[in-house]
């Protein structure tokens, strides 16, 4: 399967059960080390990421298989100032999420994810973060789709990606 076998969709208030399930597949786990039990988006530092899902500036993208299968998502939301994520910039600056089940990766799923919940957030928002593990693979995707590091702690940074200005009728092409 490649990234044109699969269907993408709007994540909708009734995705939230969908998006806990992204959530534990985007926890990294470095190469050897055991998963965490599934449990562990329950914790309130994580289950905050897709708890009461729908909220204002929450977007997000689901990636479908041709099954009906979720494989992925790429979602945004924002953050208080006394609720933050982990790549918390600012109050008008989402963070992103994303995962892609691991069958899945490697196939340009994560990319079109990234691709398609970036052009939405470019309507709407100056910037869009997140938070990495250094040793994510990942990174390299975020850096080749404009994501640069602000800052660090320990074995993570914050990335943040600025507005791209889009060709109107090009973007609603592809959307």
């Amino acid at each position: 399967m490649v990234a044109r076998d699969v269907h993408f969709r709007t994540a909708d208030p009734t995705d939230e059960g969908v998006l806990r399930e992204m959530l534990y597949v985007a926890v990294f786990v470095p190469p050897g080390a055991p998963p965490p039990p599934p449990s562990i988006v329950m914790q309130s530092e994580l289950r905050r990421y897709v708890s009461d899902w729908g909220r204002t500036g929450d977007d997000g993208i689901i990636a479908v298989a041709t099954d009906g299968e979720p494989i992925g998502a790429a979602w945004l939301r924002l953050w208080s100032e006394d609720d933050r994520g982990y790549g918390f910039v600012d109050v008008h600056t989402p963070e992103l999420s994303i995962a892609v089940r691991s069958a899945f990766r490697g196939r340009g799923v994560g990319t079109q994810l990234l691709q398609r919940v970036l052009r939405r957030a470019d309507h709407t928002y100056e910037r869009v973060s997140l938070s990495v593990s250094t040793e994510n693979p990942a990174v390299r995707l975020y850096g080749r789709l404009g994501f640069s590091a602000v800052s660090g702690e320990g074995a993570s940074i914050t990335m943040v990606r600025k507005r791209r200005a889009y060709d109107v009728e090009r973007v609603l092409k592809t959307l």
